[in-house]
C-alpha cells in the first residue's frame, strides 16, 4: 500500500512540475505572470469529467460545500493543487526509520 501511495505521489509531483512548466512558458511568452487555475486546466483536459464531478458533488454533498470549498479549489493554481496532493500522499505513505538505528536486530 505504501508503494502505491508513493507512486501516486510521484505522479502528482510530475503533473505539478508539468503544470508549473507550462505556466512558466506562457509567462515568458506573454511577458507577464500567467497562472492557470485548476478549473481551467481540468476544463481543457477533460470537460466531461469536470462536469460529472461538479454535478455529483453538488448532488451528493451539501450545496454550501460545493459553493465554498469546491469552487475555491478550482480557482487555485493547478501546480499548487498537485503539489499539495503529492505532499499529502507522500506523508501518508512515508515509512518512519527505526528508532534504535539501522544495526538493530
Amino acid at each position: 500500500m505504501r508503494f502505491l501511495l508513493r507512486l501516486a505521489s510521484l505522479v502528482a509531483l510530475a503533473v505539478a512540475v508539468m503544470a508549473g512548466t507550462i505556466d512558466s512558458i506562457q509567462s515568458v511568452a506573454a511577458s507577464a505572470v500567467v497562472v492557470t487555475p485548476m478549473g481551467d486546466a481540468w476544463q481543457d483536459l477533460s470537460p466531461s469529467s469536470l462536469l460529472a464531478l461538479q454535478s455529483s458533488v453538488s448532488y451528493y454533498v451539501h450545496p454550501r460545500f460545493y459553493a465554498f470549498l469546491f469552487q475555491w479549489l478550482m480557482l487555485q493554481p493547478a501546480f499548487a493543487v498537485f503539489l499539495v496532493i503529492a505532499l499529502l500522499l507522500w506523508m501518508i505513505g512515508y515509512k518512519k526509520p527505526p528508532v534504535a538505528g539501522r544495526f538493530t536486530a
